[in-house]
C-alpha cells in the first residue's frame, strides 16, 4: 500500500497568473484611502440635502400659488355679474341726467326723481360693499391704469394732465380695473388765458 500525503499549495507554488489577487478587507482602492470614501459619502449627503431643499421649495411655491389662486377666485367671483350690473347703473344715471330742469321743479316729479336718485346711490353702496368702487372724477389726476383718454381739451380751471371731463365712469373691483373711465384730459389753460387762482 502506498502512503498518500495531502500537500497544501501556497501562492508561491502556483504558476504565474494563478495567484489569488482578490482584495481582502481593508484593501483595494476604497480601503487604501478612507478619506476618499468619506469625501464620496459627504458629497452624496450634500446632493441628497440639496434635492430635499429643492423639493421643499417647490412644495412651498405650489402652496403659495394655490392660496393666491383661491384668493383671486374669491375676490373676482362676481366679476362678470358686476360688469353686467354696470349698465344698469349707467342707465339710472342717464335717466336722471335726461330730465330737464323744468320737469325737476314740478311737484309731481320730485318724489319720482328722488326715488331714482336714492336707488342709484344704494346701488353704488352695494357695489362698494362687494369691493366694486367708482373711479374717474373731474380734477382727478389722469392714470392710464384707471382711465381711458378719448380727448384732450383746454381748461382754464383744471391743471394740465388732470381729468377735465368724464364721459363714462370707471369701475375697479378689488384693485383690478374692470372698466376704465372714459375721460377728456386737460391740456391746461388756453393760450393767453389767465390760470384759475384756485388751482
Amino acid at each position: 500500500m502506498t502512503d498518500q500525503t495531502d500537500t497544501q499549495l501556497t501562492d508561491s507554488d502556483l504558476p504565474p497568473g494563478d495567484a489569488d489577487t482578490t482584495p481582502g478587507p481593508g484593501e483595494g482602492p476604497a480601503g487604501d484611502d478612507p478619506a476618499a470614501r468619506i469625501a464620496a459619502l459627504e458629497a452624496e449627503v450634500t446632493s441628497l440635502k440639496d434635492a430635499a431643499l429643492r423639493a421643499l421649495a417647490e412644495a412651498e411655491n405650489l402652496r403659495r400659488r394655490t392660496e393666491r389662486e383661491k384668493a383671486d377666485a374669491r375676490a373676482y367671483a362676481v366679476d362678470r355679474f358686476a360688469r353686467d350690473l354696470l349698465s344698469v347703473a349707467d342707465n339710472l344715471e342717464r335717466a336722471l341726467a335726461s330730465v330737464p330742469q323744468v320737469a325737476r321743479e314740478e311737484p309731481a316729479m320730485e318724489g319720482f326723481l328722488t326715488g331714482i336718485d336714492m336707488t342709484g346711490k344704494e346701488m353704488v353702496a352695494v357695489f362698494a360693499r362687494h369691493g366694486l368702487t367708482r373711479t374717474g372724477t373731474e380734477g382727478e389726476k389722469f392714470d392710464p391704469a384707471l382711465h381711458q383718454a378719448v380727448a384732450q381739451i383746454p381748461s382754464p380751471t383744471v391743471a394740465a394732465g388732470d381729468i377735465a371731463q368724464v364721459f363714462a365712469a370707471g369701475w375697479v373691483l378689488n384693485g383690478r380695473t374692470i372698466r376704465a373711465a372714459m375721460v377728456a384730459v386737460s391740456a391746461g389753460a388756453p393760450a393767453g388765458a389767465s390760470p384759475d387762482p384756485g388751482n
